[in-house]
């Protein structure tokens, strides 16, 4: 009876390391997965993290680098001598190499490209040559590519002799002596066919293909939508170049939805842990948009200003503008967080931003009043229990707050909605129009949309 291998149980290297058993945790770390013995170094200290990976063996730095922080990378990677670094990094699959250049200052990854041996340079340049973000930037060659005249015997065999190393086996992919790719079959399709079939006549799934030049967000739409592990990357001419995983595609795609979380908050992307990015990068990242929305709140003094006779006639009046220019900009907050959303999961185009409207002035319209039913109530609920006194045309302020948080509220989630449309249409990223952004443009309208109520409402009366 065969006998699988059983996983290594994670050993605590930090123990060992604490009892500066250093040449046992390298052991220890090159017994497990990589995956599990990058757990265990991210477990330490800074200071411990840095001390083990200058101790590293060069395969044991390259099999767990792809499994930290791509900044991470990056600052342990200078830790060790170039000639080290040049080992590691040319141990790495192209994919992982080409992420981490991403990280790397240009002349440093040109630099280091240079003096790669001929074979993983030729593949770094290749793959290089496109920008970020882009499919064939990230494909790895390490696939099973078979000739079309194989039999599924043959197929097998060249599968055992050459399969060792490759990103994956299920899949293997059918390319033309020219480069160009034919089918996409299934490993279980070799199994179960009769060994003397060619592999050009074995039937399977429709071939599905990725373009070089399609974004790193089309191919998760792909990905998502034919439930694959893997998809082929090939050029105009359908020359195969390389192929995506899934697993690869998740961490790009989760350092991408971290961007643009950040961007929503209203600051520039960390682009890093947070306590790896120092004190003045973090000011930098994070003052220059608190300024903007500084000089953007500006506005809302100004607008008060203009409106300074009304306030002094009707004081009253000042008591319920935080209550109605925060609830347009939550309102507006909610719309444009949902449509970034949207436009990300492609639930959504540009296209449609007529229909969003639609549905947004009519919901704007319903939340506003809502909202103001419920400051309706309020208001005349303290006058009647005497809580507190909003003079003799309560009613009249009580209608005036309503009206006034119609028009807030759906100004708010009109322009909340609309601003990632008008900002994907100019080829900028959504995200940068953040829930800070939006609530600051909504409180200089709406105080201009409550004062201008008030004044038509309350003529003759309070004003």
């Amino acid at each position: 009876m065969s006998k699988s291998r059983e996983t290594p149980q994670p050993v605590s290297v930090q123990k060992l390391i604490v009892a500066e058993r250093w040449p046992e945790a390298l052991k220890a770390m090159e017994q497990l997965p990589p995956p599990d013995a990058a757990n265990e170094f991210c477990k330490l200290t800074s200071r411990q993290q840095r001390s083990l990976f200058k101790l590293m063996p060069a395969p044991l730095a390259a099999a767990i680098l792809p499994y930290l922080i791509y900044y991470d990378q990056y600052v342990f990677l200078h830790l060790r001598p170039h000639d080290e670094m040049l080992e590691i990094v040319n141990s790495l699959e192209p994919d992982d190499r080409m992420r981490l250049f991403d990280e790397l200052p240009e002349e440093s990854w040109q630099k280091l490209t240079n003096e790669l041996e001929a074979s993983e340079r030729a593949i770094t340049e290749r793959f290089g040559a496109y920008p970020e973000n882009v499919a064939g930037r990230y494909a790895t060659p390490e696939y099973i590519g078979l000739r079309p005249n194989l039999t599924a015997g043959e197929a097998l065999a060249e599968i055992r002799a050459n399969g060792r190393g490759k990103e994956t086996l299920n899949l293997v992919y059918i390319v033309a002596p020219d480069g160009t790719l034919q089918d996409e079959l299934k490993l279980s399709s070799l199994v179960m066919a009769n060994p003397h079939q060619p592999v050009s006549e074995i039937t399977d799934d429709v071939l599905v293909t990725v373009l070089d030049t399609d974004t790193l967000d089309d191919a998760l739409a792909a990905f998502e939508k034919y439930d694959r592990v893997a998809l082929p990357v090939v050029d105009a001419n359908r020359k195969m170049l390389g192929i995506l995983t899934f697993d690869d595609l998740m961490d790009i795609s989760r350092v991408n939805a971290t961007r643009e979380i950040q961007k929503l908050g209203g600051m520039e992307a960390l682009d890093a842990p947070y306590f790896s990015v120092r004190l003045g990068g973090m000011l930098k990242k994070r003052g220059g948009w608190l300024a903007l929305l500084f000089l953007g709140e500006m506005l809302t003094a100004t607008a008060m200003s203009h409106f300074e006779d009304e306030i002094a006639k009707a004081v009253v009046l000042a008591l319920f503008v935080p209550l109605i220019i925060s609830s347009g900009g939550n309102s507006g907050s909610q719309a444009t967080s949902l449509l970034i959303r949207s436009l990300a999961l492609r639930e959504v185009s540009v296209r449609d931003w007529w229909k969003v409207c639609a549905r947004e002035i009519f919901l704007g319209i319903s939340l506003g009043a809502f909202l103001g039913a419920i400051g309706f109530v309020r208001i005349v609920t303290w006058e009647w229990l005497h809580i507190t006194s909003y003079g003799p045309h309560y009613l009249l302020v009580a209608f005036t707050v309503w009206l006034s948080l119609v028009g807030v509220v759906g100004f708010g989630t009109i322009a909340g909605s609309m601003l990632p449309f008008i900002l994907r249409r100019m080829g900028a990223d959504p995200a940068t129009s953040s829930a800070p952004l939006v609530a600051t443009m909504v409180d200089v309208t709406g105080l201009v949309i409550y004062f201008t109520i008030a004044k038509l409402i309350l003529r003759g009366t309070m004003l």
